[in-house]
């Protein structure tokens, strides 16, 4: 069985593929079974979508792959804290785990007093400071 941080650590790959391609640098993985299932990073830039964030396409590819669009007995690990949109996605996908490398105070859901499905159990801080220093590095760059 893997770890936490091992799974962050293929999040954080993504997140690299990302910056690759001078997207936003967040990347996850939904974990199934201790397999991972699906492996996404932002392309809003790519697909001029303001909704393709790394949440958003491993939702979808996740529910492909299972053949349903429940994400029950599965664990997504992203690299920064979900938006809204992100948090009612997985919300309604019945998602079983979140975890976070790095929270966004400004953008993330925790401190719009916004929670996921009641059953999903939430774990932040997993790689905290390297899941950080690659988005604040990307938009110090853009300055």
């Amino acid at each position: 069985m893997f770890t936490d941080e091992y799974y962050m650590k293929m999040a954080l790959q993504e997140a690299e593929a990302a910056l690759e391609k001078d997207e936003v640098p967040i990347g996850c993985v939904v974990v199934s079974n201790n397999r991972i299932i699906a492996r996404a990073h932002n392309l809003t830039e790519t697909l001029n979508d303001v909704t393709a964030h790394a949440e958003m396409q491993a939702i979808t590819s996740a529910a492909n792959f299972l053949g349903g669009k429940y994400l029950k007995d599965c664990t997504l690990y992203v690299t920064m804290e979900p938006c809204v949109m992100c948090s009612g996605a997985l919300s309604w996908s019945q998602i079983s785990k979140v975890v976070i490398g790095a929270r966004d105070e400004q953008r993330g859901f925790i401190n719009k007093n916004l929670s996921l499905h009641p059953k999903t159990e939430i774990i932040t801080g997993i790689m905290e400071a390297e899941c950080s220093s690659i988005v604040k590095d990307f938009f110090k760059s853009k300055r």
